[in-house]
This record gives structure tokens, sequence and C-alpha cells, in this order.
């Protein structure tokens, strides 16, 4: 049986696992995907997380899962398919019939964004389309840009980028925005903001990188950059009858991880969330880390109090 076994190896994850086998625990990381990182793999550039200045995604991905190695963290590279509470933790059944017995689970499974399903989408990601202005609106200083989507995450990314881009296209099919109406008429007094509205993007288009987007309207506007404000998916389906989540499908938990019961809404014990996964306003690769700490920190001083009661 191990003492923590996190799903996950994004940053968060990774973070978590450091953080658990510093503090002599017993951890194990589970990750579907073969020698995964997360999302952060598909980032082009990271030039926000301190002291790691414009490195590639993956490259920084592959720094944190060697920090995690160089610690003898062991890693299960099979799919999480059910979890059980029992009276000593929980059981996680594999893809491959296998059952894992833990302590203590710390969820650190992500979310991704929610794409726009649009021809040229995937071919020009990180070569011009983004879903986070927060991230690399930087590399559009004084560049053109489109915002799709209608929410308050498109609303304030335009803002955002309206005050480093020339010009600003905020694109949303419909005739009116489901965002505040405070940031929409802070938008209005912008001279580089367009509203281009009751229309949407149907294709990417570029010649090795992004170059313009052709409109349902037949319109064409060349634009240096497109950001997909639509919003994320939080990877919770596996755990929707276990913790409780918030309307959007979050799991509800506080920067300490703990999370509560989805039965009865009371603290769900040894059971932690960390990362995008879990309800936050800021889903970045810095707040992610930290939220594997607090986690894994939790998960350590939740086991030492067990300890203490058993004996």
């Amino acid at each position: 049986m191990y003492d923590v076994v996190i799903i996950g190896s994004g940053p968060a994850g990774l973070s978590a696992a450091v953080y658990a086998k510093r503090a002599n625990l017993n951890v194990a990381v589970i990750e579907k995907e073969y020698e995964g990182t997360g999302q952060i793999a598909e980032s082009g550039n990271v030039n926000n997380y301190l002291g790691v200045p414009d490195i590639n995604g993956y490259d920084l991905g592959e720094k944190f899962r060697e920090h995690a190695l160089s610690l003898n963290v062991c890693f299960i590279e099979k799919e999480a398919l059910n979890i059980e509470e029992n009276d000593s933790g929980y059981i996680i059944k594999l893809d491959d019939g296998e059952n894992i017995k833990s302590k203590t689970i710390i969820y650190a499974a992500g979310a991704y964004p929610r794409r726009a399903d649009v021809p040229g989408e995937e071919e020009y990601t990180g070569k011009g389309v983004s879903y986070c202005a927060i991230c690399d609106g930087a590399f559009y200083k004084d560049k053109t840009v489109t915002v799709l989507g209608g929410g308050d995450t498109a609303l304030d990314d335009a803002l955002y980028l309206s005050d480093i881009c020339k010009k600003v296209y905020l694109i949303h099919r419909r005739n009116e925005f489901r965002g505040a109406q405070s940031t929409v008429e802070k938008l209005k007094e912008k001279d580089n903001v367009e509203f281009v509205l009751s229309d949407s993007v149907v294709e990417i288009k570029g010649d090795k990188k992004l170059d313009s987007v052709k409109l349902a309207s037949g319109k064409e506007l060349a634009v240096d950059g497109i950001f997909i404000a639509y919003g994320s998916v939080p990877q919770t389906a596996l755990v929707k009858d276990i913790v409780q989540l918030d309307d959007k499908g979050y799991i509800v938990a506080g920067e300490d991880g703990f999370t509560n019961s989805a039965d009865n809404g009371d603290c769900l014990m040894g059971f932690f969330a960390a990362g995008d996964v879990r309800t936050k306003k800021l889903r970045q690769v810095v707040t992610a880390v930290s939220d594997g700490a607090n986690a894994a920190t939790s998960a350590a001083e939740y086991l030492m109090k067990k300890c203490n009661v058993e004996k």
C-alpha cells in the first residue's frame, strides 16, 4: 500500500510527488500518457515561470519530471478507471485490471482548453493559436489578434490584450455577451478593439504560421494571432461521484487541497485536489506547482495525525 497516489503528472502532480517524497512518503504517480507531463508540453514557449525565462513548454515539463525521477518517484503509466474508498484509504482500479491501494490520493488530472474545432486550429496551435492570453499575450505586442468567445474569459482576455496589441478583434457568434457588462463597456471605450458579433471563425489560415481567419459571413481578417477563450474542461469524470464539484465541473477545494464528499459535503478525508482541476481564479504553471506542494504537505500532515490517532 502506498502512502500517497497522485493521479496526473502535470506540474501539479509532479510538484506533489517531489514534496511527498521529500516528506519520506511512499508515493506513486499514475499517468495514462507515456512519460506525460500534462498540458504544459503543448506550450510552444513559457516566459512567466520564475527563474526559467523563455523555455519551451515541453522542456520545462521534462525538467519537472526529471526532478521527480531523481528522487526515485514511482511512475505507473496506466489509466485510472475507478476509485473506491475503504477503511484504510482508497483502491484505484487501473485499465489493465490491477488494483492499487493507497492511504491518500492527490487528484491532479488537470483540465484541457475547449477547442474551436475548426480547420487549421491544430496545425497552428503554438504558431499563432493560443488558449491563454496571460501566457502568450506578450508575444503579440503591437500586433493584430482576435479573441473568440463571449464569456468573462474572452472579455477579460480582450481587455488585457488591448493594452498590448495594436488591434484586437473580439468575435462572438451571438449579438450579446454572456460576460460582465462592465467589462463590455470598458472594451467599447478602447479605440483598438473591434466587436465582430453574430459571426464565427470557420477556418484558421496561414503559411507556416497563422496569418488570417475566415469567418462564417465570408469575411477574412488578417491577424497575427488568435486566442480561443471558450473556457476549459476539467478532467473530473472519474471523481464526479466521489468529490464535490462546482457548477462548471471543477473540484471544490482550497489551496490546502482538502476536498468535500459528493454525498454530504463533509470533508473527504485523505482525498486532495491540486492544479487546474480545482476551483481557482488563475490556472498557470506557477499556481499548479504551488497546489501540488500544498496538497502533498496536507497529505503528509493528515497521515501523521492519523498515525498518532491509531497509536
